[in-house]
Formats: C-alpha cells, structure tokens, sequence
C-alpha cells in the first residue's frame, strides 16, 4: 500500500476518463497490497482536484523500543502499521539533532538505514495479527515534534519516509501519515475528528484526521483519512521491439544495490 501513488493512480484514472467522473465528488474503493482502500475524490471542471483516502485500520505495535544502533547507541523507536510497518524515529533526538531538510539528506539517509537494519535484526518482530505474511519492519519514517494545537486548528507535522537503499518519499507519505496518525492517537496528541497538516521534505502538505477507532487483533486501532493532490506531468508511451534481445529489460547493481544472483 502507498498512500501517495494511490492519490496519484486516482487523480490518473479520473482525468484521463479511463474511470468516470461525477462532479463534484466521485468514490471509489481500490484494491491495495494491505487491503481495499475507499476514496473520495474531490471534482471540478474535469478535473480531480484532491483526493482522500480512507486507509486500512492504523495501530501501535510498541512506543519507544529501546533499539540498539552501531555507532549511535539506544534509539527509541515507535514500531506501527499504516498499509506498511513502520520504524518511526525522532529525528531530533538522535546524533545531537538532525533537522528534516534537504541539506541533511545523505545523514539522514546514511543513519536511517542503520536504524531500520537494527531493528530488523533486533528480537523484536512485528506481525500483523490478520495477515501473518505480513512481518517485520520494512520501512523507516523520521518524525520532528509537533507545533500548534489541534484545538486551534493549526497542528502541523514533519517527517520523511526513507526507502531503502537510500531514497526520500517526496510527498509527506500516506501509509506512513496513518502510522504516524496511529502513533499521536496512542500518545493522547490526536482524537477523533481532530486534523493535522502533516508536511514531507519538499514542505508538500497531506490533510490527515482520524475518522474513529476499531481493533485489530490484540490492537486498538485508527481509521485514519489522508487527502492530498496531484497533477499528471507527462504521458509515456512503451514499445516493443521483436528483435530487441533484451526484452524483458535488465538490472544493474550501481544504483539499486542488485545482489549478484538477480
């Protein structure tokens, strides 16, 4: 599950009219890797304007796991499930204080992808309690403290979400807004119907809240709503050429870290 390909994917299938629009709101609920997602797109003038998304059911699995890192020493870790399990880590309370911004990328990548191969390898492993095939963490999100208030309206977040070997989420990521959503409900920071401005790297901005509370297995659980926008940038077209002897494509390892039996 991706939060931010699915408002892409939707924002695609209504205005290339590959799925019918109705102004001014048009749902529809997509098959996703952690389950069928709702979503209720925003329409104007033929155009699908924002998108929200009613995400798969969002919970702790453990707040502040101590986890030792090499090089670092203990980190807390909050460890939750958005459509993905995430290690969540304050990025200001490791290494003196490292700020969310573009000039602290390499380090934040560079101990991002300690912290995520610690926890991994840690005696702690996360399992989804109605899907046991889903297990361990698999992803990273850095987290600064909240500013501003719910009760006044204007409660906003920081994060990035780290994908290994070493790349960014652009967008403010809508799996791990639900983790992050699940994580603030659990501290007492977020209640029902309460909403945040949850920002990216890029100072890109989701709208989350949560629209109420369920479980999962032995887990209070969230139901978390993020709404975000995109915009289609380009069209490319795919050919195939019956003499081309690579067809199926290929890989090579300079960038994505291929092992050498792929």
């Amino acid at each position: 599950m991706s939060g931010g390909n699915l408002i892409c994917t939707t924002t695609v299938l209504l205005d290339t009219g590959m799925v019918a629009m109705r102004e001014p709101v048009t749902e529809l609920l997509l098959d996703t890797a952690a389950g069928p997602v709702a979503v209720t797109a925003d329409c104007a003038n033929g155009k699908c304007t924002a998108v929200a998304f009613h995400n798969v059911p969002s919970f702790v699995f453990v707040l502040d796991l101590p986890v030792e890192v090499p090089g670092l020493g203990t980190v807390s870790v909050d460890i939750a499930w958005g459509g993905m399990i995430y290690a969540i880590v304050d990025a200001t309370k490791i290494t003196g204080g490292l700020k969310i911004e573009n000039r602290n990328g390499p380090k934040l990548i560079e101990i991002g992808e300690r912290i995520k191969q610690a926890v991994q390898q840690s005696d702690f492993v996360p399992v989804h309690p109605d899907n046991p095939q889903i297990r361990g963490v698999s992803i990273l999100e850095f987290t600064e403290p909240l500013t501003g208030s719910a009760s006044t309206g204007d409660l906003t977040a920081v994060n990035t979400v780290v994908v290994s070997p070493g790349r960014f989420d652009r967008c403010p990521c809508g799996t791990g807004s639900s983790a992050r959503m699940a994580v603030m409900h659990a501290r007492g920071q977020l209640q029902v119907g309460e909403k945040f401005q949850h920002r990216s790297i890029i100072d890109s901005s989701f709208e989350c809240w949560i629209e109420g509370t369920t479980r999962v297995g032995q887990y209070e659980a969230v139901l978390p709503v993020v709404k975000g926008s995109a915009w289609i940038t380009g069209f490319r077209q795919v050919g195939l050429d019956p003499t081309d002897p690579f067809p199926v494509g290929f890989r090579v390892g300079d960038q994505w870290h291929v092992a050498d039996d792929a």
